[in-house]
């Protein structure tokens, strides 16, 4: 391996260019300009920090800002490339199915006018969705008439407790508005 010689560093090459009337102008090298005044560096040394380049190591990092911003980035690749997917249908352990879910389907209303009184029939189901056994609470139907107003009334169920999977159909008769129905819906009471 042929060493290097001892001769410094050259950043720059310079050219003369002579004036109109004959005399050369001389560049110098900008004041900014990094001069070696130190022994060459020869072979492996070059790899090998220099002292004064240690105080200021750190600052050669980055800052808060530079990883703030690059690992913004990297969410933002991430979210792209499909962590969108991942994050909507992951399920966390505090998000897993709830103990207690009971939901209400099925509700149906017809209206039997084949008595002196008309009649308003609803009828539908609660199921248990959840994990554990479940006490059914009370059901309110909400009958709004045509003509605005809302009469609530309330469905016993005795305090019956649903297992998990299990359904309980229900079927109501009530006192049909006098100016007809707009909607019924039913919930559950409190």
């Amino acid at each position: 391996m042929a060493r290097a010689s001892n001769l410094d560093v050259v950043d720059a090459e310079f050219e003369t260019v002579a004036h109109a009337d004959g005399q050369p102008y001389t560049v110098k090298p900008a004041v900014g300009s990094i001069v070696s005044t130190s022994a060459p560096v020869t072979g492996m040394e070059m790899l090998r920090r220099s002292q004064a380049s240690a105080p200021g190591a750190l600052a050669s990092r980055g800052g808060p800002m530079f990883w703030a911003f690059g690992l913004g980035l990297a969410a933002a690749a991430f979210w792209v490339s499909g962590g969108h997917a991942i994050v909507r249908n992951a399920t966390f352990v505090a998000a897993q199915a709830p103990q207690h879910a009971l939901r209400i389907s099925g509700v149906t209303s017809r209206v039997d006018s084949k008595g002196t009184n008309p009649l308003l029939f609803v009828d539908g189901e609660v199921a248990n969705d959840g994990s554990a056994l479940s006490d059914l609470p009370a059901l309110r139907i909400a009958v709004a008439g045509n003509d605005g107003r809302i009469t609530h009334y309330s469905l016993g169920t005795s305090g019956r407790s649903l297992t998990p999977g299990e359904t309980f159909a229900f079927s109501s008769r009530l006192d049909m508005p006098k100016n007809g129905v707009k909607t019924v819906s039913v919930t559950f009471g409190e």
